[in-house]
């Protein structure tokens, strides 16, 4: 027998059984060093280097820094791993900010809330920027870049009235055209697919407002019709206008729902709201087309889809909705 010593990495083996026993510790040894390797490459931390995606959001406090946590907790939970994401003030350096993004190779932002789309706005042109978490966009905004509402879709919003009450056939509104004119042309269309007819007057001003809800309530029929209350500072109020339309919907059990969830609490019969981690991923999903293809497939304000829902139980009593209907509500009001 040949006695030679045989020499592996890091191990002296001498002769026989021995050298058999070393060799098949040193392949297991090796399988383990791959297995490792490769973890390491693909530990978040690792792959977050390569996500070309980052997140822009408002650095402000509570309650509201928990509601852009959760967002991106949504995209990450999409793209399946950390983002970086950069909170910014009115006094955020530009220019360091761009630095960071170029030093990184990201080639969309997120921005979220008025803030993070001010900022996105200063940013390089090659950088692609989605916009999520705001109501309106400005002026000379960014009709080139997708932008999720935070406002329902009015298509969710009447399916879920005609739920609570079949016998529904017509809609009223009253809106600023200034602030929800794109919205409206959704909510004809949506109506009319629900089988519904949607009576929107026009106001400019309070005045003329408080004169529309008026006409309303004088002609409105509680059995079959429904009043809807956009999030709009100009014709829903929250001292004067609210108010009123509460006390007269209960007075002639006209049934109000809104798009404002604070309203719910107040008396309106419902409302739906932001799905945080549910907008969170569908932000990274339309950031992810943009890797795909280069260029936006969607641009523009578009209405909120992924959202929650609560009730106001005591209202709907009144009304004499089934409390069954209520069942699939996230929030029921007044908490019990």
């Amino acid at each position: 027998m040949d006695n030679t010593p045989t020499f592996l990495p890091g191990i002296h083996v001498l002769s026989g059984c021995a050298e058999f026993k070393c060799r098949t510790f040193a392949l297991l040894r090796g399988v383990m060093l791959l297995i490792l390797a490769a973890l390491t490459v693909t530990s978040p931390a690792s792959a977050a280097e390569e996500i070309p995606i980052a997140v822009i959001y408002p650095d402000i406090g509570e309650p509201y820094r928990q509601i852009f946590t959760e967002i991106i907790s949504g995209i990450e939970d999409k793209v399946g791993a950390p983002v970086a994401n950069y909170p910014v003030h009115p006094g955020t350096d530009i220019g360091t900010l761009k630095t960071s993004l170029n030093r990184h190779n990201i080639k969309v932002v997120i921005a979220l809330g008025r803030q993070g789309m001010k900022t996105a706005q200063m940013l390089n042109n090659h950088i692609r920027v989605v916009v999520g978490g705001v109501l309106t966009m400005p002026e000379n905004g960014l009709d080139e870049q997708p932008v999720i509402s935070l406002t329902p879709d009015p298509a969710l919003l009447f399916a879920r009235m005609k739920a609570l009450m079949p016998s529904m056939k017509r809609v009223f509104v009253v809106y600023d055209p200034a602030v929800n004119g794109w919205l409206m042309t959704l909510a004809e269309s949506s109506a009319r697919a629900l089988g519904l007819e949607l009576v929107a007057y026009k106001a400019q001003n309070l005045r003329r407002a408080v004169g529309f809800y008026q006409q309303i309530f004088s002609q409105a029929d509680g059995r079959s019709d429904a009043l809807w209350l956009p999030q709009d500072p100009t014709t829903v109020e929250d001292s004067s206008i609210l108010p009123l339309v509460l006390q007269e919907s209960w007075n002639s059990n006209l049934a109000v729902f809104s798009s404002n969830f604070g309203y719910v609490r107040r008396g309106v019969l419902f409302s739906l709201y932001p799905d945080n981690a549910g907008l969170g991923k569908s932000l990274a999903g339309l950031a992810q087309d943009i890797l795909v293809t280069g260029d936006y497939k969607k641009h523009g304000l578009m209405p909120l889809r992924d959202v929650k829902s609560a009730v106001n139980s005591r209202t709907a009593k009144h009304l004499g909705i089934n409390p069954n209907r209520l069942q699939s509500f996230n929030k029921i009001f007044p908490e019990q």
